[in-house]
């Protein structure tokens, strides 16, 4: 898959937070596979709720996290994280990969050193989601964060001249890498645990409806639960965060919130799911493609990443407009057609976002990456002297 002169090479990993298990800190897993020499670099780390195999590795943070209550706070720190990111030390390095949602891709890499950045998504709350973030905080943190959002994007801007090569985790990313950085991205899906979840055995019994997700405002649970008010389908929901007080106290009753499960009880939910319902515009999706690897059809909002892993009619259907009649009408046609979904066609769907099809693309990449920037920087270092001066042209007088 790599060269061995590649996998011997120091690779430095740059991850914006390690606070979590979640999708970019398993895509980050599945670098560590592919470059079990690496050392990564991030803010903060909570080292208790990180893997084995990141455990596993040198970890290294900024000063961020020896500022007071940064592992609970670290995102109140975000005016700090550029200079962090500039004071990490990459001299001693062949290879940089950053892992960009939050700053991460800011780093200061010698010039010998191909930059690669795969990136999740241009930060939200600077870019495409800032109204929104901004339009949720009282006037003095809005004051603030007006003026810190500003300079952010100007350094966010900056600093993406910093990377050799892009890589979008879908081509939804990939279009907003464009339009905000002006700069072409290669697209690798992320990859998605098909060990863990699998098609259930046959006959298994579909019943309610889930919701998987954490519940903030961009992920729209709102939508979802206020569009089972009145049907006759149960709905799951599974999931924590700062709107679960809200949600919870006007529950219609054919709804349950499940809270926080634990990894190891979703592959049941989801082979158990009459279908998924998923309502956010999202950068890709891990959910939908672990849904969907059990056989479950995935009932989505027509945009964003899941373009890149739901076929309309085939393992999903898809709504036009994030609005509560929108998914119940939505709900009520797949009620109708739900004859026409295959869970093994679904399933064998969902097989083309393995981890070892991650990793291969990965590879190849990086690979080219390297050689391309090898020619370029031997090019650049050549000695003037020894490149022979083109012969004086006689001209006739």
């Amino acid at each position: 898959m790599l060269d061995d002169r590649i996998r011997e090479q120091r690779v430095a990993i740059i991850h914006y937070w390690l606070v979590s298990m979640r999708g970019g800190e398993h895509v980050i897993e599945e670098l560590l596979r592919l470059f079990p020499q690496a050392e990564i670099f991030t803010h903060v780390a909570d080292r208790a709720k990180l893997s084995p195999l990141i455990l596993d590795r040198p970890l290294h943070e900024t000063f961020i996290s020896r500022l007071p209550f940064a592992r609970r706070h670290y995102q109140k720190y975000l005016a700090l994280m550029p200079r962090a990111l500039e004071e990490i030390d990459l001299s001693e390095f062949d290879l940089v990969i950053s892992s960009e949602s939050g700053p991460a891709k800011g780093v200061i890499v010698p010039p010998h050193v191909p930059h690669i950045c795969y990136i999740h998504t241009p930060m939200r709350y600077l870019w495409d989601h800032y109204p929104t973030y901004r339009g949720r905080l009282s006037w003095l943190k809005r004051a603030y964060f007006s003026r810190l959002a500003h300079r952010l994007r100007i350094w966010d801007v900056s600093s993406a001249s910093r990377v050799d090569r892009f890589i979008a985790n879908s081509h939804f990313v990939a279009e907003r890498v464009q339009r905000y950085y002006h700069r072409d991205s290669d697209v690798v899906n992320p990859p998605v645990d098909l060990e863990t979840f699998r098609l259930p055995p046959a006959g298994t019994k579909r019943g309610p409806y889930l919701f998987v997700s954490q519940l903030v405002h961009y992920k729209r649970p709102d939508l979802v639960i206020e569009a089972f008010r009145g049907l006759d389908q149960q709905l799951l929901v599974v999931g924590e965060g700062e709107e679960a007080d809200s949600l919870a106290r006007n529950l219609p009753p054919n709804v349950t919130m499940l809270g926080r499960v634990p990894t190891g009880d979703l592959p049941r939910l989801y082979g158990s799911a009459r279908a998924l319902i998923f309502p956010g515009e999202e950068d890709f999706g891990i959910v939908p493609v672990e849904a969907m690897s059990c056989g479950t059809p995935v009932i989505a909002y027509g945009r964003g990443g899941i373009l890149d892993s739901v076929t309309d009619g085939v393992s999903g259907l898809f709504f036009e407009k994030q609005g509560i009649e929108d998914i119940r009408e939505a709900v009520l046609r797949f009620e109708r057609e739900a004859f026409r979904f295959d869970p093994v066609r679904i399933s064998a769907l969902a097989q083309r976002f393995s981890a070892e099809r991650f990793r291969r693309e990965i590879a190849a990449i990086v690979t080219s990456e390297m050689a391309r920037h090898s020619v370029r920087t031997k090019s650049v270092s050549a000695d003037p002297l020894s490149v022979p001066l083109p012969r004086p042209v006689a001209v006739p007088v």
